[in-house]
């Protein structure tokens, strides 16, 4: 007769299974999945209406707060940073002009959850974009670096308005719903 040897309490295995690193890998698996069945740049359309609508309520949720109606273009630069700190992300301004906001980035949200998904910068660029374009009229994110290619931080330039800079740029326009033009069109 064998004997079994004796478990350790189930419950004080040291499993992380906490909801934010159960959440991340989630979305982790989620985007990889997408990634190999359908490829990168149909993963990202799928992640990229996901954060579109995250964006659309995040915005609705910081106006509510702050009660006003819409933000300007510093403010929008303290909420991209604010809702990034608050998701354990690390973001910060760069710089920031009448045309562009430049940020930084250090830590993923994600965590190493982003390694080698791509496709989950588009939750950034989509967030982003949603809620200047809503604020201001117009915006286009460039992703430039992102930890998620295995840079060593992100960095993220969000155009305020059409210039030559910016029709030249690698990224994506997000036009104001009043504007009836719609929102996430590729260029």
């Amino acid at each position: 007769m064998s004997h079994q040897p004796e478990l350790p309490v189930i419950n004080q295995l040291p499993i992380d299974l906490a909801r934010g690193n159960f959440m991340r890998t989630l979305l982790r698996e989620l985007s990889g999945t997408l990634q190999d069945v359908v490829g990168l740049d149909q993963a990202s359309g799928f992640v990229a209406v996901v954060g579109q609508r995250m964006g659309e309520r995040i915005n609705e949720m910081y106006r509510a707060a702050s009660g006003g109606d819409k933000f300007n273009a510093q403010q929008v630069g303290e909420v991209l940073v604010d809702l990034k700190r608050r998701i354990k992300g690390d973001f910060y301004i760069v710089s920031q002009d009448d045309e562009k906001i430049v940020l930084g980035n250090r830590r993923c949200p994600f965590g190493d959850n982003v390694l080698d998904r791509p496709a989950l910068c588009m939750m950034t660029s989509n967030v982003f974009g949603m809620i200047t374009a809503e604020n201001l009229g117009y915006a286009k994110v460039e992703i430039q670096e992102a930890i998620a290619r295995g840079d060593a931080g992100c960095r993220v330039v969000v155009y305020l308005q059409q210039s030559p800079e910016s029709r030249s740029a690698d990224g994506r326009e997000y036009f104001s719903d009043e504007l009836g033009q719609g929102a996430n069109v590729d260029t």
